[in-house]
């Protein structure tokens, strides 16, 4: 978790609010500013009720603030070496079982979507925060909710216009774990929630104590177990032995100012409710570079051989891998190797790990269909980036705490999704003297249905990566196509044959 300095808040929320009508000319800069990992030894802030208004009225978002408003897909063709033009900003890759599998029958047939998409994500700052009580420690969120719908974009023969077909909604939340505090007791608080009564028969008949509300551990200093005799805590001499220990049924002023403290491994929660029958709830941070959270430059991704990366692959390494690994990878910047467009039989494919992956690689999206996250790459070919932050996060961490995924029973059964992973840069691009911001994302979504020829579970990634910006910032055109698919309230034709006709059915079938 991160803390931040007070003055840095303050700074902060003033530049936001300059920002709204002059645009957000340095907003990472000055979001990102004052900010360091919580540690134990930190000084732990103690919480007065009569701080709550303030505390309410000054919440801190981290570099959620930055995403407040509605972003939308832009689209750009930077990369020379890839000859059809980007119908849309977005790629998505989804892998499903074949039709007539089942986990009992022939194992690892699955089919393979690759599209192009547009999107509209919006987010919207929850004012005054969110509160988690703990009792003794208490835990101030900046809520953030997002509302994101995706049309995939494809040509249809015959027809001079795109098909924009609705493909995937999505809501959820943003947490930024902004302020924990201790909450000790006080004489008010005791007095207000006590709910024993004031003399307990029961303590004077076993222990002999004759007070009100017992609120500290008896100790008993008889080693006579037919004599046992008892003295609180407090009146125990240096030194002094004691051989059984009653603990306490009530609290004293102060208590819980001695912790234990609450130090999360991470900043950022994302919950979210996706229409196939998922809910998710992703933790994690943001990434730094040289020990620095707000980065000079771009993002960097590999070329050549070293983005053969099975990590951001839509072939897994529980799929064979096309015959490649990292000792032999595939160059993505170059052309497909000639086996794609082979037939392959047990002479030029023993084993089946290329006929497997064949489908994937000989798409016409190639080479976002193999590793969508180069679209991000090539999109950063021609622009001027001052700097970015990196948010990582993922629903199943190696350590610390976990997040998760629960399933309705037609998808744990079929094909269950047990972890998604995501990455979020955002990003102050420069242009004509200006700067704005950019989101670029990717998420990687893995299901598990069937098996190996040798039983073994294969992975399945479902990939989804995008460029966006707010709408003022992208070109005209651009802005024409997101503003009918998304803005317009009439409701949108779907080309069938030579005719259109509104769409019918649910329209959510690709993922």
């Amino acid at each position: 978790m991160l803390k931040r300095r007070k003055e840095s808040s303050e700074a902060g929320e003033q530049m936001l609010l300059r920002s709204t009508g002059e645009g957000p000319k340095g907003v990472l800069d000055t979001l990102m500013s004052g900010y360091s990992k919580l540690l134990i030894e930190d000084p732990v802030r103690p919480f007065k009720e009569e701080n709550l208004q303030d505390i309410e009225n000054n919440v801190d978002y981290g570099i959620l603030a930055a995403l407040d408003g509605t972003w939308v897909s832009y689209n750009v063709n930077y990369n020379k070496n890839v000859g059809k033009p980007s119908l849309a900003s977005g790629v998505h890759t989804t892998i499903m079982p074949s039709p007539g599998t089942n986990s009992g029958t022939i194992p690892g047939k699955f089919s393979f979507d690759c599209e192009e998409y547009i999107e509209k994500l919006t987010f919207s700052l929850v004012p005054g925060g969110v509160r988690n009580r703990g009792g003794a420690s208490e835990l101030f969120c900046g809520a953030v909710k997002y509302e994101q719908s995706i049309k995939s974009v494809n040509t249809v023969e015959g027809q001079p216009n795109l098909k924009y077909t609705p493909i995937h909604e999505e809501n959820g939340m943003y947490l930024w774990l902004s302020d924990v505090y201790n909450h000790a007791a006080t004489k008010e608080s005791i007095e207000r929630d006590r709910g024993i009564h004031a003399f307990s028969e029961q303590d004077f008949k076993d222990y002999g104590y004759k007070g009100e509300y017992r609120n500290e551990p008896l100790v008993q200093i008889s080693k006579d177990e037919n004599n046992k005799k008892y003295i609180l805590l407090s009146e125990l001499q240096e030194g002094q032995e004691y051989y059984e220990i009653i603990p306490a049924k009530e609290l004293k002023p102060g208590a819980g100012i001695d912790g234990p403290y609450f130090i999360p491994d991470y900043s950022i929660s994302r919950s979210g409710v996706i229409p196939h029958g998922s809910t998710i709830t992703l933790l994690g941070d943001i990434e730094t570079k040289k020990g620095q959270y707000l980065v000079n430059g771009f993002p960097e991704f590999p070329y050549g051989d070293a983005a053969w990366e099975t990590d951001h692959l839509s072939i897994s390494r529980t799929m064979g891998g096309a015959g490649a690994n990292a000792c032999n990878p595939i160059d993505l910047d170059q052309p497909a190797p000639a086996w794609v467009h082979e037939k392959l039989n047990d002479i030029n494919d023993p084993g089946e790990n290329k006929i497997y992956t064949q489908r994937i690689m000989a798409d016409d999206l190639y080479p976002y269909s193999v590793r969508p996250d180069l679209r991000l790459r090539d999109t950063l070919r021609g622009q001027e980036v001052k700097n970015y932050v990196h948010v990582k996060m993922s629903s199943k961490m190696k350590t610390g705490a976990q997040g998760g995924i629960l399933n309705v029973p037609f998808v744990n059964r079929f094909v269950p999704t047990v972890e998604v992973d995501m990455h979020m840069w955002i990003e102050t691009v420069v242009e004509d003297g200006k700067e704005i911001l950019q989101l670029q994302y990717e998420q990687i979504v893995f299901f598990e249905f069937d098996f190996g020829d040798d039983g073994g579970t294969t992975s399945w990634p479902h990939i989804q990566v995008n460029t966006l910006r707010k709408l003022e910032d992208i070109p005209e055109e651009q802005r024409n196509v997101i503003e009918e698919q998304f803005f317009d309230k009439k409701p949108q034709a779907t080309i069938v044959g030579d005719s259109e006709a509104p769409a019918t059915g649910c329209p959510y079938h690709k993922e």
